[in-house]
């Protein structure tokens, strides 16, 4: 992370209508009125892998439940490193490793109820990646019913369109009922964004540098069906190659290494 961040609360400059220049890279958004920094990660460190103390890898080449190839390995494998924390950023790596592309998938150890939840990142560009920011609940037991959150998603083969998205077991990309909004950021391959959604017990809300384009409200019945948002979620970050979305119209292998770099991951909750 190429900047130093204080520990106080702020107020949120871009509710739902403006945006921070791209080529401002000394320009941060801010949280909303009423939040105070609990949780960051700046990959500020001299270690060249994600601190354990923060992170924990999930590891192996089954799937994922959307077919896809990648094999995720804990940060490095023999001399190939999927996870390189250097100069001050993250960088997930997907790599041709002989008959397999390996990459890394990291989760934070920490989990949270409610808050704003942002990273700053660049994509990595070519058809078969697909770049992840989401939240998944501490002590889920069933897909997709105890629920999951998505940050910031985007695939190679529509480059710079990215989505936030909700999934639970009335609304879900299997049952195509998920919800979900996009918007293209014409830089989003080439430079950093920031992407953060604001989970409060009354909604969801997806932002991309500061601007609000995704709002999911709980619908207050008290079903778990349609909202089982008020339990802890933990954060991820993870890129995956091919599968059920990322590989839908194919992909191109001439695009490895492609490298997904986050500046920063932070937390806040409300005082």
């Amino acid at each position: 992370m190429r900047h130093l961040l204080l520990l106080f609360s702020v107020t949120f400059v871009n509710i739902c209508n403006a945006s921070v220049s791209p080529d401002n890279r000394q320009t941060e958004i801010q949280a909303p009125e009423g939040y105070a920094l609990v949780w960051q990660e700046e990959f500020n460190g001299t270690a060249s892998l994600p601190d354990t103390a923060k992170w924990w890898y999930e590891t192996g080449n089954h799937g994922w439940g959307n077919h896809e190839i990648q094999n995720y390995i804990a940060g490095f494998a023999g001399n190939d490193t999927c996870a390189l924390v250097s100069d001050g950023t993250l960088q997930i790596i997907a790599k041709k490793k002989g008959d397999e592309v390996l990459s890394s998938r990291i989760n934070t150890k920490e989990s949270w109820t409610y808050g704003y939840f942002e990273a700053r990142l660049k994509l990595p560009a070519g058809k078969g990646t697909w770049p992840a920011f989401w939240m998944m609940p501490r002590d889920g037991k069933t897909w997709p019913g105890d629920g999951e959150i998505d940050i910031m998603e985007e695939v190679g083969y529509d480059p710079n369109v990215v989505l936030s998205t909700i999934h639970c077991e009335a609304y879900n990309h299997r049952k195509n009922t998920q919800k979900s909004g996009n918007k293209l950021i014409p830089t989003a391959q080439s430079e950093f964004h920031i992407y953060a959604v604001e989970w409060t017990e009354d909604f969801i809300k997806g932002y991309v540098d500061g601007e609000c384009y995704f709002t999911f409200e709980n619908d207050k019945t008290g079903n778990k069906d349609t909202w089982p948002f008020n339990k802890p979620f933990y954060l991820k970050l993870n890129l995956a190659w091919g599968g059920d979305w990322g590989g839908a119209k194919g992909i191109d292998e001439t695009a490895l290494p492609a490298i997904y770099e986050i500046d920063y991951v932070r937390v806040y909750q409300k005082k």
